[in-house]
């Protein structure tokens, strides 16, 4: 909850509130246990060593088995902001939707006010499609989202 829970984080998603409390906490992890089992998502914690703390999260929503395409999403405390674990995470969540789910493509969002996170899904290989112009509401405010995606063909 410290680290999900920062302004700076919920800032700047869609779907994480602020203050976020326990109740919250425990809300998703109960939808995306559920999601999971469903095989419609899969997360993953991302810590700098084995057995170390959470620095983030990052994982595959709306798995569509039909389509076989997903949607990729990530967060990273503040502190380990600009060290590069963002797009380390990415990187390997693409990987794991294309060599372990046999997905065909991986798109991902980001706030148009939020130039860093499109630049760690260049980084990670995906391309702009496009502008989504106020796709989202946050705290009052409609918000444009940039999208971005990588094709399986892309890789080869």
């Amino acid at each position: 909850m410290r680290l999900a829970g920062a302004r700076e984080i919920a800032d700047t998603t869609v779907a994480i509130p602020h203050p976020y409390d326990l109740d919250h906490a425990l809300a998703w992890i109960g939808h995306q246990r559920r999601e999971s089992v469903r095989g419609r998502a899969i997360n993953f914690a991302i810590r700098l060593l084995p057995g170390s703390p959470l620095i983030g999260c990052a994982g595959l929503r709306d798995i569509d088995r039909e389509h076989l395409q997903a949607e990729l999403g990530f967060w990273i405390g503040l502190e380990w902001w600009g060290h590069g674990y963002a797009r380390e995470a990415a990187v390997a969540g693409i990987r794991f939707g294309f060599e372990q789910l046999g997905l065909n493509r991986i798109y991902a969002h980001h706030m148009a006010r939020n130039p860093a996170a499109g630049q760690v899904l260049l980084h990670a290989g995906m391309q702009r499609e496009g502008l989504l112009r106020q796709r989202v509401k946050k705290w009052g405010v409609y918000e444009d989202v940039v999208l971005y995606a990588i094709l399986r063909e892309d890789r080869d």
